[in-house]
């Protein structure tokens, strides 16, 4: 998996993440399950640098990255 989210993206979803796993813990029923699936979702890609979504969309919020299909890095 190469990393595709930068600093600022990784920044924002762990503290999304730890907001909706203090929300699960604060509610019940289905929206309990709800928040604790987005929750865990956004602590992960968070943790690893990967966004399996913006693969398919050719997003790369690494400054290093690149958004452009052209293949030599540039960003166009």
């Amino acid at each position: 998996m190469k990393k595709n989210i930068g600093r600022t993206d990784r920044i924002i979803r762990a503290c999304a993440g730890v907001a909706a796993a203090v929300a699960a813990f604060l509610t019940d029923g289905a929206l309990t399950v709800i928040l604790g699936i987005a929750a865990a979702a956004m602590l992960f890609t968070a943790a690893s640098g990967f966004c399996s979504l913006y693969v398919p969309l050719g997003i790369d919020t690494r400054k290093n990255g690149s958004n452009c299909s052209c293949g030599d890095g540039s960003r166009e």
